[in-house]
Formats: C-alpha cells, sequence, structure tokens
C-alpha cells in the first residue's frame, strides 16, 4: 500500500467519456473511481483491462496503465500482465458477451487457476455494441435483433460458471446501488487471487429496464437483499425477512409469522470454504428468493502467479540457473545447419 493519500481525482484521465447518456456504465465507472481511492495503490501500480464492447472504453477513462486487447481475450492478457508484472493491481473489464461467449473459455480458465486479478463483469444481457442481439446471459424467449421470435436457449448465469469452475469470489451489485457496488470492489481488490464481480447494468438504448424487476426503488428492498459477511440474512423494507433452512433448500420467511424467529435466520459465512450454500445464494433471482447482492463468497486459496514464481525460485534453486542462457541450455540442445 502506498503511503501517499490519493483522491478519486488522482485516477480520473482526461478523456471524454463517450458511453450513451443514461447507461449503467457511467455509474461503475465512478464507483470504480472511488473504490480505487479506498484502496489506495497508486495510479502507476495499477493496470484496467478490457476486452471488446461497450465497457471496452473504460481504460481509456482511467489515469491508470491500460490495454484495450481483442474480442474475448482480456482474461488471458490479463493473467499474462499479472505473471510478468506480479506487484500490479489488474483489473479486467468485460460485457456478459465479450466475457462468456468468445471469452468464456479464458474467463473460466482464470477462475479455475486463481489469478490474482479483479474482474468486473458488465452483465446488460444484449450486446449493445454490435447494436441489439440477444447475448449468452439472454433470457430464453427473449426477443432481439438475432432473435425476433425468441431465442430458443437457455442463458448462462456468471455466478455458476463461477462456481463450476471452483471460484474462491464472487461479488454482485447494481449499476444504482452505488455503496453496495464500492463495498464489493473494495473487498474484490484486497481479496487475493481471482475475484469475480458481476455489475448489473442497464443499456439504455437496446435492452433498457432489464434489471427494473430488482433495480427499482419500489422493489428493490423485497427483491433484492444485501448480504454482509457475519449478518444475520435480513431483507425487506422494515428487515422484517429472513432466509432459513428448508431441508437442503432456503426459504424466505416473515419473522413473527409461522413461528419463525430472528434465531432462525441464517448469517452469512463469506468465508467458509465449502461453497454450497454460497452458490444457492448467488442462484437466487429475485423472483421465489430475493436476489443476493454483496460479498457472496470470499475464500483464501493458493494464487496462481505466486505459485508460479514460488516454482521457479525452487527450480533454479535446485538446478543452479542464475540466467536465462542457463535454463535454455540446461536440457537436450541441439545445432540447425
Amino acid at each position: 500500500m502506498d503511503c501517499i493519500k490519493y483522491t478519486v481525482a488522482d485516477y480520473k484521465s482526461d478523456q471524454s467519456v463517450r458511453w450513451c447518456p443514461g447507461c449503467g456504465d457511467h455509474a461503475i465507472l465512478n464507483v470504480l473511481h472511488k473504490a480505487m481511492a479506498e484502496i489506495g495503490v497508486a495510479p502507476h501500480n495499477t493496470a484496467v483491462i478490457s476486452g471488446i464492447g461497450c465497457s471496452w472504453r473504460l481504460p481509456y477513462y482511467r489515469n491508470t496503465y491500460g490495454f484495450h486487447t481483442i474480442h474475448g481475450r482480456a482474461a488471458a492478457v490479463a493473467t499474462g500482465f499479472k505473471v510478468a508484472n506480479p506487484a500490479m493491481t489488474v483489473w479486467q473489464i468485460s460485457g456478459d458477451g465479450d466475457g462468456l461467449a468468445i471469452g468464456g473459455n479464458h474467463f473460466i480458465h482464470a477462475v479455475r487457476r486463481n489469478v490474482d486479478i479483479n474482474l468486473l463483469l458488465f452483465n446488460n444481457k444484449i450486446y449493445g455494441l454490435t447494436k441489439g442481439q440477444y447475448s449468452p446471459t439472454s433470457a430464453r424467449g427473449f426477443v432481439s435483433k438475432s432473435s425476433p421470435y425468441g431465442t430458443t436457449e437457455d442463458p448462462f448465469i456468471p455466478a455458476e460458471l463461477v462456481f463450476g469452475a471452483r471460484g474462491n469470489f464472487f461479488g454482485r451489485s447494481i449499476d444504482v446501488d452505488l455503496p453496495i457496488a464500492q463495498e464489493v470492489m473494495v473487498a474484490a481488490a484486497r481479496h487475493r487471487g481471482t475475484s469475480v464481480v458481476e455489475m448489473l447494468q442497464n443499456c439504455v438504448i437496446f435492452n433498457n429496464g432489464i434489471h427494473n424487476y430488482i433495480s427499482d426503488r419500489e422493489f428493490r428492498a423485497e427483491r433484492t437483499i444485501h448480504l454482509r459477511h457475519g449478518e444475520k440474512m435480513l431483507f425487506g423494507k422494515n428487515m422484517e425477512k429472513g432466509l432459513v433452512r428448508d431441508g437442503f433448500l432456503l426459504k424466505a420467511v416473515e419473522l413473527g409469522k409461522d413461528g419463525y424467529t430472528i434465531d432462525d435466520v441464517l448469517v452469512h459465512d463469506a468465508h467458509t470454504p465449502s461453497n454450497f450454500l454460497h452458490q444457492q445464494l448467488a442462484m437466487m433471482d429475485g423472483y421465489d428468493l430475493p436476489l443476493a447482492v454483496g460479498v457472496i463468497r470470499d475464500v483464501e486459496s493458493p494464487v496462481y502467479n505466486e505459485e508460479i514464481d514460488m516454482q521457479i525460485e525452487q527450480v533454479r534453486a535446485k538446478k543452479g540457473f542464475d540466467r536465462l542462457r542457463d535454463m535454455i541450455l540446461a536440457g537436450e540442445t541441439w545445432e540447425v545447419k
């Protein structure tokens, strides 16, 4: 951590922000500025790497190192960058199309390897940059320019992919809930290993209101639950509802009804190694059970780039390698004439 106290302004570039007015990306950018200031890592020790999609512009709006890569390859570039520059804090920016379609393979393997990068997944359930085709997270039956009669396939659920790839950090927020978004981003940055933050983001042009059923102020308290480690899983306008066990499943109950009391409500443990309950919480969708926001899973595990560095030092000490040339000539060599 740098001794200098950085402000939000230190992380802003001089570039004009060129997203559509009202796009959720504006809010996410502003929250990321605030989160970086709170974390306190110097701008010159920070890199932001993006793929292709509306979110790809974000590195240009930051006074940090940045790399705008090709479609679907942000995770691969971020992995290589972090391994080569382990002291840098690396943020990867991807949309649901860039990250989970052409970049899906890189996504799951970055999570599986547990590379120390912070992956922000902007999920607006549409291809916005290419003008409104359905994406890997669009719901079955979704009507778009590329599915005029409705999609005939089921979507990816980002949390399910993270847990399937044995992820150790998963958090979620909504682009209109800035305090929770900042809380999750800060926790992601402090986590050692791959942290995935799903940002539910609105595309005002091609998919306006897709998250309204949970993001609208009228419904948000009833249809979302803010999870905090060590605290009871309560929700509702007056925190009068809670999550309890119902066999192997979760159940939402109202305190004081049917015999349920505060003692029955589960306490959130984001740090338990078992992902059984974490996955159940992450898969709640805001209909039968409230959508979970906040830090859902945050578990320590060996970090890929640190393990690589350790292995190199062990081999170097065992083999006596001091230079790259020594390593190259250590095995079988041949001369081409």
